[in-house]
């Protein structure tokens, strides 16, 4: 394994997530009992930043919780992976933002949504926050959408003046236009954002063709298709990646988990192809377990693997 030589600088949300697993997902307006319920760390941002910290990565994380014992939690849980939390902000006014997620026995999962302190991540705070980490050429600033979509513009513009390598996370994808997508050298969406941001839904849905793909104006697109892996799209052509197969237990996550090992292994020195590898089969290792962090893997555990 190549020795770490940037650290990972992750911008974007913390939330509590309250999950309910189920036999299958209710349908509109209908309700599905005999549920069982689990409360755990989640956030796009946290996520991220713990799958990133598991891999051996120096991380730092920048947003904000609430004032409330939610935000006490996740500050703590995120302080127990080792990263370095001084660009996350308590706000005393709001509260910690929190997620409703339903899952389903085959993993599927729909999620709702509080972003409270999260919503309050403004441009300002994230310049703050990078002044004192003093981003610099080998690390890695990975940003999700789920914080306002122009303190996600700043933290790439911020990035890419630093020259360190930005990855853009779009989830959401609505409201990033061409001028944001630019300020990533690689974009990480799944089918449906991918729809989204290409404006054609019918070839997301289908097999990926690298054309369409290749019309977005990051300089590397990597798209996760779930259980069929992931395809990267870059300089170099086309390639489809695959995790070993699994028994499916929880998805949630998953995609957390794909874009912090994938700022891990290009913050380690890794180039894309082989970052992007590893990172599917991180992905893939994290469903084998309930939770959006639980299941997140060690760099033993990948190592175990065969990465």
């Amino acid at each position: 394994m190549t020795p770490v030589t940037g650290r990972v600088i992750v911008v974007g949300s913390v939330n509590i997530d309250l999950v309910v697993s189920v036999e299958r997902l209710p349908g509109p307006g209908e309700t599905v009992t005999g549920g069982r319920f689990a409360r755990h760390h989640g956030g796009k941002g946290g996520n991220q930043a713990v799958a990133a910290a598991r891999l051996g990565a120096g991380t730092a994380f920048v947003g904000a919780v609430g004032g409330d014992a939610f935000g006490s939690d996740a500050r703590a849980a995120l302080e127990a992976e080792g990263i370095d939390l001084r660009g996350l902000v308590t706000l005393d006014h709001q509260a910690t933002g929190v997620a409703l997620i339903t899952v389903e026995a085959g993993g599927e999962n729909t999620i709702a949504v509080a972003g409270g302190a999260n919503a309050e991540v403004g441009p300002a705070l994230v310049a703050d926050a990078l002044r004192v980490l003093r981003p610099r050429p080998g690390d890695v600033i990975l940003v999700a959408n789920e914080i306002p979509i122009e303190s996600t513009l700043e933290a790439l513009r911020l990035g890419r003046a630093a020259g360190v390598t930005t990855i853009l996370n779009p989830a959401p994808a609505a409201g990033l236009d061409a001028a944001l997508l630019v300020l990533a050298d690689v974009l990480t969406p799944n089918r449906g954002e991918l729809a989204v941001l290409t404006g054609d839904a019918v070839l997301a849905a289908g097999p990926l063709a690298a054309t369409l793909v290749s019309s977005l104006p990051a300089r590397a697109v990597l798209v996760t298709l779930g259980a069929d892996g992931a395809l990267l799209v870059d300089a170099g052509g086309s390639t489809a990646l695959h995790g070993p197969p699994v028994n499916v237990v929880d998805a949630v996550g998953a995609g957390d988990t794909l874009n912090g090992a994938l700022a891990a292994g290009l913050a380690a020195g890794l180039d894309l192809p082989e970052a992007a590898r590893r990172a599917v089969i991180a992905a893939t290792l994290a469903v084998t377990r309930a939770g959006a962090r639980e299941g997140m893997p060690t760099l033993t555990e990948l190592q175990t693997a065969g990465v």
